[in-house]
């Protein structure tokens, strides 16, 4: 299948977007035949965390059985610029609920040390379950500040969502267990928070995840670039 028709299939069927790309059959930390043969790139093969692929923080998510985590946080941002993709991945909150899983998901960031929320786009990465104690623009999804999610569509702490972001010029999907949570077209899209959002409208940029030393675990992260 060609580039070309996985756009067309991603903006002309919206409803179903979440049954077109659902997890299953996914090896642990490799990619399918089917991704192989559409061009995904494979960010993490279940070792040491590649500096030919990562920067920045890159000590701050060990890696552990399969998986990392992070543990002292920071940016952890590829090495790669993106325009038009799609990344999908798997993420676990901690089991504990007195800790709130909080990280974010950056994508077009203008650098990789920058706060990748206002130098590009931050999808909240947090537990559904604090959902009541935030922001509706800070829950698990959204983009940050500009865009609230559906909340809801998370596993129980302790066990493996699969999300998938899909990013075409303004519009932006996110998928979470074959849920589709975010829907936006982000052409006219302004703050909805006291704070400004430079980056909200770039082209392209880094992608990566935005820890703040919550204990939240990553595993097959790939992306495809849908650029021409």
């Amino acid at each position: 299948m060609k580039k070309s028709i996985v756009v067309a299939l991603i903006l002309g069927v919206c409803a179903v977007a979440s049954s077109l790309f659902a997890q299953e059959g996914q090896p642990l930390n490799a990619l399918t035949e089917q991704e192989k043969e559409l061009g995904f790139e494979l960010l993490f093969d279940g070792g040491p965390l590649s500096p030919d692929i990562w920067q920045s923080s890159i000590e701050g998510y060990p890696v552990k059985d399969g998986y990392f985590v992070c543990e002292k946080g920071g940016n952890l941002m590829t090495k790669k610029k993106y325009s038009d993709f799609i990344l999908r991945f798997e993420f676990q909150e901690p089991e504990d609920e007195k800790n709130w899983g909080n990280n974010g998901c950056g994508i077009r960031a203008t650098a990789p040390n920058l706060d990748a929320a206002y130098n590009g786009m931050e999808l909240q990465i947090i537990a559904d379950d604090v959902a009541d104690k935030i922001a509706p623009w800070q829950a698990h999804g959204s983009i940050y500040g500009i865009v609230p999610a559906k909340q809801g569509a998370q596993k129980p702490r302790g066990e493996w969502n699969y999300e998938e972001v899909i990013a075409i010029g303004p519009f932006i999907k996110v998928i979470v267990n074959g849920e589709l949570i975010v829907n936006a077209d982000i052409t006219n899209a302004k703050p909805i928070h006291d704070a400004e959002h430079p980056g909200l409208h770039n082209k392209s940029g880094f992608v990566g995840f935005l820890g703040h030393s919550d204990p939240v675990k990553f595993r097959n992260v790939r992306i495809l670039s849908l650029e021409k």
